[in-house]
């Protein structure tokens, strides 16, 4: 259900306006509407977005430095040293970026160096001095010439299985063209330099790579600084919603907050001396959405989140999908073995994490529970454990479980459609109250009349002692169910409007229908398909594996764990996502869900 709503319209003098709005987020309770403003400031909004941005891949970059294993302790929160982080992590990426620049050209000149030992420059230069040249030469093993011997002074330094590197000493400036060949260039340093300064590069990138695993211990201050930050955002966003009145000298605010929260928000509005009126919403509002379930349906809020808030006037169908959702899932894994190891995956995480985990995960970790152990009970009507049939045990108690509940594939297609004439029929019943609470009862009259048409036929199918098809009974609840279909349908329209809509309306109820219950075969075929291919990684895993005392049971370990693990997966995804589609497609429709609603956020501290 949703939270009951009241509506605050505060006045404030111009120069109270931003202490009233620091008192109005302390309070942290009410959801102020935002206004559009033309007169928006881009820049800063620009401004405060770059900031944040920078902040949240400085935190990205520190986290992925730091990893998981690290036993450093994280250092106290402070705001302002995390607004500077983003800066000295820009310094030491591109410091870090410089000196790998410079690493791989002293690579580069090192791997040229490298075949030619090490010498040094200064004794060329030396020997230039006195006229002598010495001239590095590569060339091809076939084009080496044996009389350059006699002709030069020829020193063959390496000689590889396709290449042989040799160099010149001579007075003669014009070695290369008497050999007919380019000299290499060397670098003008020596193989040892090169070596040391490598050493020393790859030296500073470590002391780089410790900066910021160090300033990683600062991780808590990024986040205080993130989240003022937003605190910032939300507070100018809030602060140009007020709407200047008085010759703007009075501003006006108008907000949103809980009933059940409006006498400790009228007590420390009083406290602050703040002008305030409240009032109930009126139709034409915009009320934001604050959700007001059970324990159990309050798992499946997130899911209702996934699609759209409900608007204020009608009826959250939160509490009304769980059930379904639940044996959905069930149903389209459909494995005994799968929904144990959810079940069990999902306590332990709640046991080991119970001290870290998060609120919001722990709700997450209890609805993999609840799905886990629905997925369990349904996989007994057909009684599939990792595509293993306990069924096949020659066992009384559970031969006496087969006889009980054991579903065949036909049975459990039926048993598809069944669930889906029965979901849709729920979904229109509630399209009756949904249409009375938001319009009022004579709006809710047609929705009566389709309902009890489509219940006379299934009545009638089912029981016809009781309705027989086409009686004197039956004909007279077409009838009436008629009357309220044609007359009802738009009230307050033209009797002929009405009897257009109505015809409209029948052939959508009659193309649609069909194919809304048709849709829910997919969980037939979701189970159908998961229960085969777990069957095969099953058989694969025994069938596959060699006959061997030791290598044996490793394969079929390995295949089994890793077949599964797939089909887990897939079929998982599987699960969740076509019950979605059940739910939002074919049920929200014949609830008739508008939608469009706002998610309360009340204006607080971050």
């Amino acid at each position: 259900m949703v939270a009951t709503m009241k509506k605050y319209l505060f006045l404030t003098y111009h120069k109270d306006y931003s202490q009233f709005l620091n008192d109005l987020r302390n309070l942290g309770m009410i959801h102020v509407v935002e206004q559009d403003k033309s007169e928006l400031n881009e820049d800063k909004i620009f401004e405060f977005i770059s900031e944040k941005k920078q902040l949240e891949e400085a935190k990205k970059i520190l986290s992925r430095v730091r990893g998981k294993k690290t036993e450093r302790e994280f250092n106290e929160a402070d705001e302002k040293l995390g607004r500077e982080i983003p800066s000295i992590v820009e310094k030491i990426l591109s410091e870090k970026s410089s000196l790998k620049q410079q690493l791989m050209v002293s690579t580069k000149e090192r791997d040229i160096l490298k075949p030619w030992g090490n010498f040094s420059p200064e004794q060329i230069k030396l020997l230039k001095s006195e006229g002598y040249h010495i001239n590095f030469f590569i060339v091809p093993n076939n084009q080496f010439k044996d009389e350059w011997h006699e002709l030069y002074d020829i020193f063959i330094v390496k000689t590889e299985s396709s290449r042989t590197y040799f160099l010149t000493l001579s007075k003669h400036e014009n070695m290369a063209e008497l050999l007919g060949l380019e000299p290499e260039k060397l670098p003008d340093i020596s193989l040892e330099e090169i070596n040391n300064l490598i050493i020393s590069i790859n030296n500073k990138i470590s002391q780089q790579d410790e900066e910021l695993v160090i300033l990683s211990d600062n991780i808590p201050s990024l986040d205080a600084a993130i989240n003022r930050l937003e605190s910032e955002i939300q507070f100018y966003k809030v602060d140009i919603s007020g709407t200047p009145v008085a010759d703007d000298k009075i501003i006006l605010l108008q907000g949103w907050a809980p009933e059940e929260n409006d006498s400790e928000i009228s007590n420390y509005l009083y406290s602050k001396s703040v002008y305030f009126e409240k009032s109930d919403p009126v139709p034409e509002d915009n009320v934001p959405i604050k959700f007001k379930n059970k324990k159990f349906f309050k798992l499946f809020e997130p899911i209702a989140e996934l699609y759209e808030l409900p608007s204020y006037n009608e009826i959250d169908l939160t509490p009304y999908f769980a059930p379904f959702y639940m044996i959905f899932f069930g149903l389209a894994l459909g494995d005994i073995g799968y929904g144990a190891f959810l079940l069990v995956l999902a306590t332990l995480v709640k046991l080991v994490k119970k001290d870290s985990i998060a609120k919001s995960l722990r709700g997450t970790m209890t609805l993999v529970q609840f799905l886990g152990a629905s997925t369990m009970v349904c996989g007994l009507l057909q009684g599939g454990f990792f595509g293993i049939s306990i069924y096949e045990i020659n066992n009384s108690a559970v031969q006496n479980l087969k006889n009980l509940i054991y579903f065949d594939n036909s049975q459990m297609f039926m048993l598809s459609l069944v669930l889906g004439v029965i979901q849709i029929m729920f979904g229109k019943f509630i399209m009756i109250f949904n249409r009375i609470k938001q319009f009022g009862f004579v709006y809710g009259l047609s929705s009566i009349g389709w309902f009890l048409f489509l219940l006379s036929f299934i009545v009638s199918f089912l029981i016809p002692s009781v309705m027989p098809m086409m009686g004197i009974a039956h004909k007279i609840v077409m009838i009436l169910s008629g009357i309220l279909i044609v007359f009802f349908n738009s009230p307050g329209k033209n009797p002929l409007v009405n009897i257009g809509t109505s015809l409209w309306d029948t052939y959508n109820m009659a193309t649609g229908l069909l194919g809304d219950v048709l849709s829910y075969v997919r969980l037939f075929a979701l189970g159908l398909s998961g229960g085969i291919l777990a069957s095969v990684f099953s058989s694969l895993a025994t069938g596959m594996s060699p006959d061997n005392a030791i290598i044996g049971p490793i394969v079929t370990i390995l295949i089994f764990v890793i077949g599964h693990a797939i089909n887990i997966f897939m079929n998982a995804l599987g699960a969740f996502v076509h019950p979605l589609r059940l739910t939002f497609v074919e049920f929200y429709k014949n609830s008739d869900f508008s939608g469009g609603g706002v998610k309360y956020s009340p204006f607080r501290n971050k």
